[in-house]
């Protein structure tokens, strides 16, 4: 069959000019050929230059001028990916924060001896057994009931102990008799020195409800802490099946706990707090908590026209168990933000005068990329139980909740509430000591993975608070002031006030400077880009256009060349698996044929004449010969079958 003439021409052309581009056979030819024609100059004097010594300069130098491209561009990239920091200072009315006041002691202890009744009996008990301290009996009782009993066993299976023998002997404080103890030791105390000697040290013992065998020994150093960790374990639990309505009414009221109260230089009083009941500290009162849509502000400093106010703490009737100091706590937060007392609270001294002097800042972090922070933690995988604006504490605590629920079946009584949970206690959940005591170990280790989920907010409000105290009231002073409150809350207080039952508290901007914190991008995306070209043109005179050559010589070229080699390589060796198959005689292919009877030439492409000189002679081959002609060719044969009667006279 004739071969098309455009096909012809293709392989003429083929054959006369030099492989170019992805069409080289070989990286080192596509190399050289990209040398010859890219516009970065070094590579190209590396290929034209004469001699070995300019060579190697130019290699050198190209090479120099590539590591300071890479050094450069990185340190561009990164700086990027940075913020610088401005502080903004500007003198302006200010809004006056949320002040959130509670009582150290959560309830009276006149109302809640009923239900402490059991738990106090037998921390006496042991206080007797173990320091020797005797009391007389107590006036108040319980009705026996379903509930004591029942409370009283639970009270009898985690007694305190006191350890002995290297913690593997341990006096029960209920009973005064030793047992063996077993279990993983686990120091509360960070201050305890183990020196080997176990008799003085006072803790407890949990074990697994279900496993008997799996037990851990909670250990202390001092005896108060030990009494006072074991008291509140068994307090949440008794506080966790008595309803909310009911904690409310045995807690301070606003009534209880104001008694004076003066802001921006003008009287106030209780219709200015919001009360809600915090689970450890009882009611507590906010000041200016915007509940009404309404939030007061400031255009003075001064401790005159700021928040004032005198509470009423009632020592005498604090639970001695339970609290061991007196007075007041309070924090400063946002209207936004819920007041987690417990974590950050400021405590307020009795017979003393508390000034709190405040600097307002707000700050303002960049989110990704530039930081792991989170807008509004809606993104966080964990659901948020305060209902208040988001923050990494409200995050870590939901978190917690979250695992208590799924761990332990119920929830920990010191954090909302989950929807469709409910409250660990002792009648349908035996085993919440140990399961809650072995999580809160996880979660301080960080194993529980809540310090990876959460994120700090990008954006956040901060007071930060100067406290002074003085003497109050003077002692010139003491006896007309106690006299005239007195006589103010003679109605609510029957008793002669004391002065270590107030506190005086101030609240107070020291100045109005509002100082604002912020992020900013060091490099836009178009000053980055600007600076990438101008150190490729300075040390490679490149533009995008010879970057987009390099990716494409040097990632798409190159390895179509290597592929094709491999894609070669697997068809010789596929060839020659089907020669060396049984029965079946040596075939001879197309790129055999093309070498003229050589079997080393196998190329697709045809050699020229040069190029075949230099081909290898094949091991025990004969040497390539020119074939001989095809004589057949010149016989002349004559067209048709039978030759007409004239010309064979004509012949003869």
């Amino acid at each position: 069959s004739a071969v098309p003439p455009g096909k012809k021409i293709t392989a003429r052309i083929k054959k006369t000019l030099p492989v170019r581009g992805p069409q080289a056979p070989t990286l080192s030819e596509l190399m050289r050929w990209y040398c010859l024609n890219t516009n970065t100059h070094g590579c190209r004097r590396i290929v034209v230059s004469r001699g070995r010594l300019r060579r190697f300069i130019w290699i050198l130098l190209t090479l120099s001028a590539v590591g300071l491209i890479l050094w450069q561009c990185a340190e561009l990239i990164m700086d990027y990916y940075s913020a610088s920091v401005s502080v903004t200072v500007q003198f302006q009315k200010l809004p006056f924060p949320a002040v959130t006041i509670c009582n150290i002691n959560p309830y009276k202890y006149s109302s809640m001896k009923e239900y402490l009744y059991e738990l106090d009996q037998e921390t006496k008990k042991a206080l007797e057994t173990f320091y020797g301290f005797s009391e007389g009996k107590s006036k108040v009782r319980r009705a026996a009931g379903d509930w004591n009993s029942s409370e009283r066993q639970f009270f009898r299976q985690i007694p305190l102990l006191k350890f002995e023998d290297s913690f593997r002997i341990a006096t029960d404080l209920h009973t005064s008799r030793k047992r063996k103890v077993d279990g993983k030791v686990f120091h509360k105390d960070s201050s305890i020195v183990n020196s080997g000697d176990s008799n003085d040290i006072i803790g407890f013992q949990l074990c697994d409800a279900n496993n008997s065998s799996e037990c851990a020994l909670y250990t202390f150093s001092s005896g108060v802490n030990a009494i006072q960790e074991w008291y509140k374990l068994h307090y949440m639990n008794i506080m966790a099946q008595i309803p909310l309505e009911t904690k409310e009414e045995l807690s301070y009221s606003a009534d209880d706990l104001l008694l004076t109260c003066f802001f921006d230089g003008l009287s106030c009083d209780k219709r200015h707090f919001t009360r809600f009941h915090h689970p450890l500290h009882g009611n507590c009162y906010t000041f200016n908590s915007g509940e009404n849509g309404t939030v007061l502000s400031t255009s003075t400093g001064g401790s005159e026209y700021g928040l004032q106010v005198v509470l009423y703490i009632d020592e005498a009737d604090y639970n001695p168990f339970l609290v061991t100091s007196t007075g007041a706590k309070i924090i400063v937060h946002d209207q936004d933000e819920y007041p987690f007392i417990e974590d950050i609270g400021t405590e307020i001294e009795t017979a003393a005068a508390t000034s709190i002097g405040m600097h307002f800042t707000r700050s303002r972090k960049l989110s990704k990329p530039y930081s792991d922070c989170t807008e509004t933690g809606d993104d966080i995988p964990v659901e948020n139980l305060y209902n208040k604006s988001y923050s990494l504490q409200i995050c870590l605590h939901s978190c917690f909740q979250k695992a208590m629920v799924e761990s332990c079946g119920c929830a920990q009584y010191a954090q909302p509430l989950p929807s469709g949970a409910e409250y660990c206690n002792y009648k349908k959940y035996p085993n919440w000591m140990y399961c809650y005591y072995r999580l809160h170990e996880k979660f301080v280790k960080e194993q529980l993975g809540c310090q990876q989920i959460c994120k700090d907010a990008c954006s956040f409000k901060e007071w930060a608070l100067t406290t002074s105290i003085a003497q109050w009231p003077s002692i010139v002073s003491e006896d007309w002031m106690l006299r005239v409150l007195s006589w103010d809350k003679g109605q609510k207080i029957n008793k002669k006030l004391n002065k270590t039952d107030l506190a005086n508290l101030m609240v107070f901007y020291k100045d109005l400077n509002e100082r604002f914190i912020s992020e900013n991008p060091t490099n836009t995306l178009v000053n980055l880009l600007s600076n990438l070209g101008g150190q490729l043109g300075l040390w490679m005179s490149c533009s995008v256009v010879c970057v987009i050559e390099i990716i494409e010589v040097f990632f798409i070229d190159s390895l179509s060349i290597v592929m094709r080699r491999q894609w070669q390589k697997a068809k010789k060796w596929w060839s020659g698996r089907k020669r060396e198959g049984p029965g079946k005689p040596p075939q001879v292919t197309d790129a055999e044929r093309q070498g003229h009877d050589n079997p080393v030439c196998i190329d697709e492409d045809l050699p020229t004449f040069n190029t075949a000189l230099r081909l290898p002679l094949p091991q025990e081959s004969p040497l390539p010969r020119t074939p001989p002609p095809n004589y057949s060719t010149l016989r002349l044969e004559t067209t048709f079958t039978e030759q007409l009667p004239d010309t064979l006279e004509a012949g003869r």
